[in-house]
């Protein structure tokens, strides 16, 4: 993979995770954090839709790498439900 491919799985890695954020409520600042929320969402998604037998929707193929964006976005969103469960609760 390429310097250009890789950034280009980071931006939409980042972009999956700002919106999952987003849909849970809580987000925890910052663009790193997002890239790897998206990167954590995508697996979480992807586990989540298989057990489930689920297809994967919207995948981008960057440089032979796929990204499951769809299942990145709702992977985001239960991962960071659970972080705001966690972290709200010691406030």
């Amino acid at each position: 993979m390429t310097l250009l491919g890789f950034i280009v799985l980071l931006i939409i890695a980042a972009l999956a995770g700002s919106l999952g954020q987003a849909l849970a409520g809580y987000s925890s600042r910052g663009w790193l954090i997002s890239i790897l929320v998206g990167f954590i969402g995508a697996y979480i998604g992807l586990w989540i839709a298989r057990q489930f037998g689920l297809p994967e929707l919207l995948t981008f193929n960057i440089q032979g790498e796929s990204f499951p964006v769809l299942w990145s976005i709702i992977g985001s969103a239960v991962f960071t439900a659970l972080l705001g469960l966690i972290f709200r609760g010691r406030r």
